[in-house]
């Protein structure tokens, strides 16, 4: 999915809200326990920061870091306090990133970045089948087995920062959606290679996700 198609959905969607409602009631919104399930995609953004590695060869005081694209299965845990707000945790399995250091090495790290966001439903209570949302919230990403090709041991530090959400409903009935989402998420991390700080990996990812929801 590309990052230029969940606008266009959530456009299509708002418009759609117009003039979309069911004849029959869907009671979205307060009391609401749900779940979301699909395949995400974690986007990097594309200058991933870069690394000194001048300890190992003078030569390679700054080498530029790019981190590659990877899909995994997701999915949330949500609740509604009230037809317009709610909370909602993402998971998913662990993301397998491959990186390349400019002219050095390539390497792979596994990252979990579980994300809990505040959710406003501008639509919640309404009868419209189109319900679309957005949230606010943070993220906790954690990094493990980190390799590097050439050999050097190397680790990155877990990060925590900011998250932003963008996502839409389309009711199918009274339990079932289509859901498409999107999240933005602040990931920095200390990168430490042979025991020697190098810099930081900027990733901030866009995490793109199409599936179901359940309501309960």
């Amino acid at each position: 999915m590309q990052k230029n198609a969940l606008p266009a959905l959530l456009a299509a969607g708002l418009a759609a809200a117009g003039f979309t409602a069911s004849t029959q009631a869907f009671a979205y919104g307060a009391g609401d326990v749900f779940t979301r399930v699909g395949v995400a995609k974690v986007e990097p953004k594309s200058d991933n920061g870069s690394l000194d590695l001048s300890f190992a060869d003078a030569a390679l005081s700054s080498q530029d870091v790019n981190v590659d694209d990877d899909s995994a299965f997701a999915f949330t845990l949500g609740y509604r306090f009230t037809d317009k707000l709610g909370m909602e945790l993402l998971a998913a399995e662990p993301f397998d990133h491959g990186f390349q250091v400019e002219d050095v090495t390539n390497g792979s790290t596994d990252h979990l970045p579980p994300t809990l966001t505040l959710q406003y439903y501008p639509l919640g209570g309404s009868d419209a089948r189109v319900q679309p949302y957005a949230g606010v919230g943070v993220n906790y990403t954690r990094f493990s087995d980190e390799e590097l090709n050439n050999g050097l041991s190397i680790e990155l530090d877990d990060s925590w920062g900011a998250a932003g959400q963008l996502g839409v409903d389309l009711l199918i009935d009274d339990n079932w959606a289509l859901n498409a989402a999107a999240w933005y998420l602040d990931i920095d991390t200390d990168a430490t290679v042979a025991g020697q700080d190098v810099g930081t990996v900027e990733i901030d990812p866009v995490v793109v996700m199409a599936g179901l929801s359940f309501r309960f």
